[in-house]
């Protein structure tokens, strides 16, 4: 239990999105448009995108990870999600930032993303 706040149990591990902004699914659906060049699934379903915060000026922050720390596009990937973002109408400006906390696990993985890559 968290001492300051005896009913939370402590911050999420991911922050949370902007998911009421109207520009949230176009900029998620750009996301979809990415995918790693090792694995037949975009970055979105594989769970790849933590959090995709935006503004009020419709500035796009949004923190990813990868599979794995040693991904031969790790330097290259966060581009092409800033790439994909700022073609989406409206957005001023997008940023891609990459951690490893916490770390990607294939429970990530949506239901969609398991089934094409015949774990379900």
């Amino acid at each position: 239990m968290n001492a300051e706040n005896p009913s939370m149990e402590g911050d999420p591990l991911i922050k949370p999105s902007s998911t009421n902004h109207p520009l949230h699914f176009a900029v998620c659906e750009a996301c979809r448009s990415v995918h790693d060049p090792e694995i037949p699934v975009n970055i979105f379903d594989l769970g790849l995108i933590y959090t995709v915060e935006i503004d009020e000026a419709c500035n796009v922050n949004i923190l990813m990870s990868l599979t794995a720390p040693g991904c031969p596009v790790a330097g290259e990937m966060p581009g092409w999600v800033e790439d994909a973002v700022m073609a989406v109408p409206g957005v001023q400006s997008a940023t891609a930032q990459l951690v490893w906390e916490p770390q990607w696990g294939m429970d990530m993985m949506s239901d969609e993303a398991r089934l094409e890559l015949g774990f379900m």
